[in-house]
């Protein structure tokens, strides 16, 4: 079995209150986790109103799908969000026999 995890730090655009902050992160969480078929949540800075961190996490038999999985959420979020910057992403990739 192999575990991995990506998680997004991002930038959000004209956002002024924590309201309009869930209104855009909200969307995007949505499309993550139906269009991959992964576990994805807000895992950090809820309390900043123009940055916010996406964790996107993934369990599967084989490494290369996981890894797959992680690059078309990365993808997505860069190519279908252009209201928001990704500054940073960070990935972990473990195996249940590590």
């Amino acid at each position: 079995m192999w575990i991995g995890w990506i998680e997004f730090d991002i930038l959000l655009g004209d956002v002024q209150s924590l309201k309009e902050k869930r209104s855009v992160i909200r969307p995007i969480i949505a499309e993550l986790s139906r269009r991959t078929e992964a576990s994805c949540a807000e895992v950090g800075a809820q309390d900043l109103h123009r940055r916010t961190e996406i964790g996107v996490s993934v369990v599967a038999a084989h490494a290369t799908h996981v890894r797959d999985v992680l690059d078309q959420a990365e993808r997505m979020l860069v190519e279908n969000h252009p209201e928001v910057t990704l500054l940073s992403a960070r990935r972990g990739l473990h195996s249940s026999g590590d």
